[in-house]
């Protein structure tokens, strides 16, 4: 077993502190990896609050971390994908069942027997959970570890592991296209990266916002338009043109306003994770033969695509970097939505 330093919460109540643990011994297909920078997402909050505990309870202590870039510092003997001193990612994947219908289908995240995730899922390796970034190290099989491309800084990168794949998977999967009208609702961690990746796709964007204040940053991102939704008038203006919408607000808000500004055929996917069920009115669905859909993460092939798609088009994530003994503060700070756009954590300041 392998000593490790990290930050854990003790309780749904207590505060992230230094926490000393145990990582396995690397096996013939693992990787151990020194962990260089971690992403922070609000999933992360979620669940060392223990705030999803109808569908995911937290079992404490608490490591969370799923947005990982590291260097590869051991190999086991039947690895052969990565060797000693590459660089690599993980993002919120670590094992799955391998044999179920989407597992071979490359679609690992939709696990019919569910996937291990980073962190707060059983560990078959040591009887507890997983553990997951927020730490010095790491030991996942090969198979769910990512290739980083070499031109991309590498602490934007973290958050590409969960809030690039979370919109990037919808819009290559509804097909995204050049010329096509393309919506983004929110302007926070996920829908930054929405902007950029589905404004290199060749898609029209236009971003929806409750503040006029965002327009600039947005139009920087790659938005032609932005639209300030409590504005009515400016809302109806826009009634059926848009192709595609992707919805990434996490609160409570009415998706009838979006879906009435759906072409015939159109899709409104969801990517946010409101903790009230959104009301959604039959008939401007079923009058325009629009579709309304979720969409969670992605799989490892398509999280790989998604790296190389980005190191090709020199997509990162606008970060803020700090230092881990600041991350109770980046907690209350993104509660507060006052990030541009992601917290990520300089693991080099762990001691």
């Amino acid at each position: 077993m392998i000593e490790t330093h990290g930050y854990a919460a003790q309780s749904a109540t207590s505060s992230l502190q230094p926490f000393s643990f145990q990582r396995r011994d690397p096996g013939p297909s693992d990787v151990q990896i020194e962990i260089q920078f971690c992403g922070v997402c609000h999933s992360d909050l979620h669940t060392v609050r223990d705030e999803w505990k109808e569908f995911m309870p937290t079992t404490f202590p608490a490591i969370p971390g799923h947005e990982i870039v590291g260097r590869v510092s051991k190999v086991g003997g039947k690895v052969t994908k990565f060797k000693e001193g590459d660089t690599v990612a993980v993002g919120c994947l670590v094992d799955s069942c391998r044999h179920c219908e989407s597992c071979k289908e490359g679609l690992e995240n939709y696990c019919e027997n569910e996937a291990t995730f980073t962190y707060n899922s059983p560990d078959k390796h040591t009887g507890g959970v997983t553990y997951g970034g927020y730490s010095q190290r790491v030991v996942v099989d090969e198979n769910y570890v990512l290739k980083v491309p070499a031109n991309l800084d590498l602490a934007g990168v973290a958050p590409l592991l969960c809030a690039g794949i979370t919109t990037y998977s919808p819009l290559r999967h509804w097909k995204v296209s050049k010329g096509q009208k393309v919506g983004v609702v929110g302007l926070g961690g996920l829908g930054h990266m929405a902007v950029k990746l589905a404004n290199a796709f060749g898609a029209d964007v236009t971003l929806f916002t409750t503040s006029a204040k965002k327009k600039d940053d947005a139009i920087r991102l790659g938005a032609k338009e932005v639209v300030v939704s409590k504005d009515q008038a400016e809302m109806e203006k826009r009634a059926r043109s848009f192709d595609f919408i992707i919805d990434t607000v996490s609160a409570e808000h009415d998706i009838n306003a979006y879906v009435n500004l759906l072409k015939r055929d159109g899709s409104i996917v969801l990517v946010g994770a409101p903790e009230k069920a959104l009301p959604v009115a039959a008939f401007p669905l079923i009058m325009a033969r629009r579709s309304f859909a979720g969409s969670g993460i992605g799989g490892i092939p398509e999280t790989q695509e998604m790296l190389d798609f980005c190191g090709k088009h020199g997509i990162t994530a606008d970060i803020e970097l700090i230092p881990i003994q600041k991350i109770n503060e980046a907690y209350e700070r993104m509660l507060r939505s006052d990030v541009k756009y992601r917290f990520v954590i300089d693991m080099a300041t762990l001691q």
